[in-house]
């Protein structure tokens, strides 16, 4: 059975600032070929850090919203780690969503 997640990952653009739309773009296409169904990608925009653990001061928060296996998180998660550009990363469980009701005329 799929569930619903939420997928927060704090993107390192340092130096990179014009191909910011190209690493997201990489990044959908490496959760559609894990098997994920992306929903929706929200782009949140450069905000800076609380703190600087690797001397990183700001970076570009990007929100995906896709379907998946249980199983499939910990596969994204071992990826995501390996990868250089994503500096942080956090996923929760989303509800399921409730059907549209028809309007009652």
């Amino acid at each position: 059975m799929k569930n619903r997640y939420e997928c927060l990952l704090a993107v390192d653009t340092r130096g990179q600032e014009d191909t910011v739309k190209e690493v997201i773009e990489r990044l959908e296409s490496d959760f559609a070929k894990e098997g994920a169904a992306v929903e929706q990608v929200q782009k949140m925009d450069k905000r800076p850090l609380a703190y600087s653990p690797r001397h990183i001061d700001s970076a570009y928060y990007v929100n995906f919203i896709f379907e998946a296996d249980p199983t499939l998180i910990r596969k994204l998660r071992s990826k995501f780690k390996l990868d250089p550009v994503v500096f942080l990363q956090h996923y929760q469980k989303l509800p399921v969503r409730a059907p549209l009701q028809a309007a009652k005329s």
